[in-house]
């Protein structure tokens, strides 16, 4: 059959009961034995004299979405004329950063139509944006079917609990085992193992499908960032200088595109120095563009009367998007593309950079938060994600105000961008934990 995967929110959601049940004829047989210097245990697939059946009647704990001890749960589905058949849960184990699937169902009438496996695809998809170092579960010794469809899916046998469910359950032959999947994680990439160079005509379909790749379904559903890059080159604030793309093996895996920003320093004219135009003008909004130096408003001060204010313009840089294709992730691809190009803008004279990027990443590379500059957004806000770096030492020191980024990234429409993704192979929007809408 066909059938289309949804997330089930929260909200709606919760409390639904998954009826699980299942019919096995094998079962592992969990052996324990104690010895004066330890223990051996044998775990051995054996054959019921007799099919066990497991119904959801059978269950003074029915399998619910959305309980309350699952912090930061999410679920997505299968529905068949507006009837979930088929579900899938997962939730965080943030102490040991492991993805934990709670819940796994398929109705017993769809089963074996790679239902299962879509789903469980899913949860590596999130364990893989996430870096979760591992996926882990929970099934019950014999439920043969499961554990072969688990071992399938790569997962491997990291332990058994002998009295979850009841003080009996060896001698009921139904134990609970953990199964786990370790991520496979890439090993970093050294500077001499790929190629970082500026991009020319002929890179920039490839780098467009690279970052819609990198950003599809990141933050929001599908994503816009590839229709940026497609208007950032046409823009007079692209920085084709110092904007650099990375390449392994001919291909290119990650790109960092610079474009030209400014901060805005309102300063009253009483306290202002040096050559600054004098006057009263009502269009400062049009103005702060084209100005060079300074310009001025009329600024209401502390006793509500308006007094002339100067305005000094400073010059920075932002990037956006620096982003590494999904495979490369996490391989010091970034920081690579960083590096090299923190460099150049320091020999190009800028004295720093501000960008809105994501609080857990750039820190570490030494960016602070922009209220260590006295730099706020164009809106007078600040914030973790709003982050800037000195490229020379104490060159920010007098940078400050309102920070401005090329118009381009506010222009664009969502109907553009949708006609833009014609001419890449389609992806699938789907909803992930994170998403910011």
């Amino acid at each position: 059959m066909e059938y289309t995967i949804t997330s089930l929110p929260k909200e709606k959601w919760k409390g639904k009961i998954l009826p699980m049940g299942y019919t096995s004829q094998e079962y592992y047989d969990v052996e324990m034995q104690k010895y004066d210097n330890g223990y051996t245990v044998n775990i051995v697939k054996k054959t019921f004299t007799e099919p066990v059946e497991h119904t959801p009647e059978e269950y003074d704990f029915p399998d619910r979405l959305y309980e309350d001890h699952w912090d930061k749960a999410y679920a997505w589905g299968v529905l068949h004329e507006n009837e979930l058949i088929a579900a899938i849960e997962t939730a965080p184990e943030e102490w040991s950063n492991r993805l934990r699937v709670t819940e796994l169902w398929v109705d017993k009438a769809y089963r074996r139509q790679g239902i299962a496996h879509s789903l469980m695809s899913l949860a590596r998809e999130q364990a893989r944006r996430e870096r979760r170092r591992a996926i882990i579960l929970e099934t019950q010794s014999c439920n043969a079917d499961a554990i072969a469809f688990y071992e399938k899916e790569g997962f491997l046998l990291i332990g058994f609990d002998s009295c979850c469910y009841k003080n009996e359950d060896l001698s009921r032959k139904e134990v609970r085992l953990e199964f786990g999947l370790l991520m496979h994680k890439k090993p970093r990439l050294l500077k001499d193992e790929i190629c970082i160079r500026e991009i020319t005509d002929q890179d920039w379909h490839e780098t467009e499908l690279m970052t819609q790749h990198a950003f599809w379904n990141k933050h929001h559903l599908g994503c816009d960032e590839h229709y940026l890059v497609h208007k950032l080159k046409d823009s007079d604030d692209y920085i084709q200088k110092l904007s650099r793309i990375a390449l392994k093996d001919g291909k290119i895996i990650g790109c960092i595109l610079f474009s030209k920003a400014y901060c805005l320093e309102t300063i009253p004219q009483d306290k202002a120095r040096g050559n600054y135009i004098t006057g009263e003008h009502d269009n400062f909004e049009e103005q702060k563009s084209t100005a060079e130096c300074d310009n001025y408003k009329m600024h209401s001060n502390s006793t509500g009367t308006l007094e002339p204010v100067t305005a000094r313009r400073h010059e920075l840089i932002t990037f956006g998007p620096l982003c590494i294709e999904p495979e490369w992730q996490g391989c010091g691809v970034g920081e690579l593309l960083l590096e090299e190009t923190k460099k150049l803008a320091a020999d190009m004279g800028y004295p720093g950079i501000v960008i809105f990027g994501e609080p857990d990443y750039y820190p570490r590379l030494g960016f602070l938060t922009c209220d260590h500059f006295d730099i706020t957004t164009k809106d007078g806000k600040n914030f973790d994600a709003f982050m800037g770096f000195e490229l020379r030492e104490g060159s920010m020191k007098k940078v400050k105000g309102r920070f401005y980024e090329s118009e381009v990234f506010d222009d664009l429409p969502k109907e553009e961008v949708e006609e833009f993704n014609q001419q890449f192979p389609p992806l699938e929007k789907m909803r992930f934990p994170g998403q910011w809408d």
